[in-house]
C-alpha cells in the first residue's frame, strides 16, 4: 500500500513529489502519456524564479526529478486507465492491467494544448511555434507574429504580444470572432493588431531552423498565399487530461478538475495540482505552487487518517 501516488510528472507533480518526499511519504509518481509535461516542449524558460539566465524546459524538469528522487520519491512510466475508491484507500489500474493501492492521490495530469495537426507545425514547435504568449512573447521583440484563433484566449494572447512585437496578426478561419464583446472591442481597437478573416493555415514555413511565415488558404475563394512572420502562437484551446476521471471525481463543463483553494477535490483523499484544474494562468510557477499546496494538504490528510 502506497501512502501517496502522484499522477503526472510535469512541474506541478514534481513539486508535489519534492514536498511529499521531504515529509517522508515516499510518493510514487506515475508519468502518464506526456512524461515531463508541457515544459518538455518549451525551449527556453526565462520567467521561473532562480534562473536569471533562463533554463531549458527539459532541464528544469530533469532537475526537479533528481531533487524529488534525492528525498525518496519513486517514478514509474505508465498510463492510468481508471481509479476505484475503496473504504479508506484507492485502487489505480495501469495500462498493463496491474494495480496499485494507495491511501491518497494527487492528480497533476495537466492540460494539453490543441494543435493544428500539420507536419510542419511539429517541425517548428519550440522554434517559432508556441502555445503560450506569456511564456515566449519576449523572444519576439520588434518582430512580426501571428495568433491563430478567435476566442477570448486568442484576444488575450494578441494583446499581450503587442507589448513586444511590432505587429500582431490574428488569423481566424471564420468571418467573426467567438470572443466576448469586450475582448473583441479591445483587440480590434489596438493599432498594432491586424485581422485576417476566413483564413486557414495550410503550412508553417521556415528555413529549417526557425519560422519565416505561414501558407494560408482563403476558405471562401480557395486562394492560397504566403504571409511572412517570425512567430506563430496557437490559441485554439487546451484539453484537460481528465478522460479517465469522468466517473470518479467532479469535473467542470470544460472537463477540468474541480478543486477548492486548498486543492481538495470532491473525493476525500484526492487532491489536484497544476493545469488540470487551472485554465486561467497555465504558468510553471503557478502550477508549482499548487503542487506544493496539494502535498502539504496530503500530509495533513494522512496524519488525520492513521
Amino acid at each position: 500500500m502506497e501512502s501517496l501516488v502522484i499522477l503526472g510528472t510535469g512541474i506541478a507533480g514534481l513539486t508535489a513529489a519534492i514536498y511529499a518526499a521531504r515529509a517522508n511519504l515516499s510518493p510514487l509518481i506515475i508519468s502518464g502519456p506526456e512524461d515531463g509535461g508541457q515544459l518538455t516542449l518549451t525551449s527556453d524558460v526565462e520567467n521561473f524564479p532562480g534562473f536569471p539566465e533562463g533554463i531549458k524546459g527539459p532541464e528544469l524538469i530533469e532537475r526537479c526529478k533528481k531533487q524529488a528522487e534525492r528525498f525518496g520519491a519513486k517514478f514509474k512510466l505508465a498510463l492510468v486507465e481508471k481509479i476505484k475508491q475503496k473504504k479508506d484507500s484507492f485502487t489505480i489500474t495501469l495500462d498493463d492491467k496491474t494495480t496499485l493501492d494507495t491511501k491518497s492521490i494527487i492528480i497533476a495530469t495537466g492540460a494539453s494544448a490543441r494543435w493544428l495537426g500539420i507536419p510542419s507545425e511539429e517541425k517548428y514547435r519550440g522554434r517559432g511555434v508556441s502555445t503560450c504568449a506569456t511564456c515566449d512573447a519576449a523572444f519576439y521583440k520588434n518582430k512580426e507574429v501571428v495568433v491563430i484563433g478567435g476566442g477570448d484566449s486568442a484576444m488575450e494572447e494578441a494583446n499581450f504580444l503587442t507589448k513586444f512585437a511590432n505587429k500582431v496578426t490574428i488569423i481566424h478561419r471564420r468571418e467573426k470572432f467567438s470572443a466576448s464583446v469586450i475582448m473583441q472591442k479591445k483587440t480590434l481597437s489596438n493599432p498594432k493588431i491586424k485581422t485576417l478573416w476566413n483564413k486557414e493555415i495550410q503550412e508553417v514555413l521556415g528555413d529549417g531552423k526557425k519560422v519565416t511565415g505561414v501558407k494560408l488558404k482563403d476558405s471562401k475563394t480557395s486562394k492560397v498565399e504566403e504571409y511572412p512572420c517570425h512567430g506563430i502562437f496557437l490559441a485554439i484551446g487546451h484539453i484537460p487530461n481528465t478522460g479517465f476521471l469522468k466517473e470518479f471525481v467532479n469535473l467542470d463543463e470544460k472537463g477540468y478538475l474541480k478543486a477548492d483553494n486548498h486543492m481538495h477535490t470532491s473525493v476525500p483523499g484526492v487532491f489536484a495540482a497544476g493545469d488540470v484544474q487551472d485554465y486561467n494562468y497555465r504558468q510553471a510557477i503557478t502550477a508549482a505552487g499548487t503542487g506544493c499546496v496539494a502535498a502539504l494538504e496530503v500530509e495533513k490528510y494522512l496524519a488525520g487518517h492513521q
